[in-house]
């Protein structure tokens, strides 16, 4: 077995970013909740949401606490938590392996490049291959409570009405945000982790500044597609039964770009950056020191 700090050559990685990923998920999740709520409203072109309901992070939270109870804060919260089994698993487990085999053949040298492209591969990756999973999280996190659905519920309803095709709906710009998250994310940690064990050495303090440092990276590059993202997989294209009726708003990904620019300015894409940023901090210390913790006792 080959050693490269994080990147053990075998499963453990992969055990442990799915491990450290669920834990991280359940810990943040009602931040996420808003941030959806937030990114959805205001289209001018989807009457269903054309109205600001929400001034922000914190009035979202109240608003949906008051009028729909604590639990519509963890409605998607199911497939989140196998989002996370699938998606983080591969994510991580697939960075830190690819890094491994490469720092093998590099004698131990370290590359800002060679991981970006490590971490690209395995965000877009691992991001496709869970896209239903995220789907019904983003269903289910706008309908909240009163929606009154479960996971089987919602994959039957998506499956019924939509077919295969509506599981894997915002595909493209889901994996483009994973790729540019893990591009901007990952090496960030393992740049700032190894400038800062010159100072802090290999420890909790380490970690928590450099997985905060990821956060706010990751949180100003990946938001405007990350609203896109959500847009497209809330909307609707029901199959064909004869009847011309479609809730299809966006053409794809190019198109929701352009019509939110054109209907609601530059901002727009920015919408749900406050939750984002708060989500992914708290996040990725919650993941970076779990998984750290992992490897010493394991």
């Amino acid at each position: 077995m080959v050693k490269s700090g994080m990147g053990d050559r075998d499963w453990r990685p992969f055990v442990y970013g799915g491990l450290a990923s669920c834990v991280a998920e359940f810990g943040t999740f009602p931040i996420d909740t808003t941030k959806t709520r937030l990114q959805i409203q205001g289209q001018k072109l989807d009457k269903k949401h054309a109205k600001l309901k929400y001034n922000g992070m914190v009035d979202c939270g109240l608003k949906i606490f008051r009028q729909e109870g604590f639990s519509s804060l963890y409605s998607g919260i199911w497939p989140a938590v196998l989002r996370q089994a699938t998606y983080g698993t591969i994510k991580f487990g697939t960075y830190y392996s690819l890094k491994s085999i490469i720092l093998e053949h590099n004698k131990g040298k370290e590359s800002v490049s060679v991981n970006i492209v490590c971490a690209v591969i395995a965000g877009a990756f691992s991001s496709a291959i869970a896209n239903p999973t995220d789907v019904l999280k983003v269903r289910m996190q706008v309908q909240g409570t009163a929606g009154n659905v479960g996971l089987v519920d919602c994959f039957k309803d998506v499956y019924t009405h939509e077919g295969i095709s509506g599981l894997w709906r915002g595909v493209n710009p889901t994996a483009q945000r994973a790729a540019v998250i893990a591009a901007v994310e990952l090496p960030v940690y393992d740049f700032c982790k190894s400038y800062l064990v010159k100072f802090l050495g290999d420890n909790a303090s380490n970690h928590f500044i450099s997985s905060l440092f990821a956060s706010i990276g990751s949180a100003i590059a990946s938001t405007p597609i990350d609203v896109v993202r959500t847009r497209l997989m809330n909307q609707r294209k029901l199959k064909d039964t004869g009847i011309s009726v479609s809730y299809k708003i966006y053409t794809g990904t190019l198109d929701c770009f352009v019509q939110t620019f054109r209907n609601e300015g530059f901002w727009a894409f920015y919408k749900g950056f406050v939750p984002t940023l708060f989500r992914m901090g708290p996040w990725n210390i919650i993941f970076f020191v779990t998984y750290e913790q992992l490897k010493i006792f394991y």
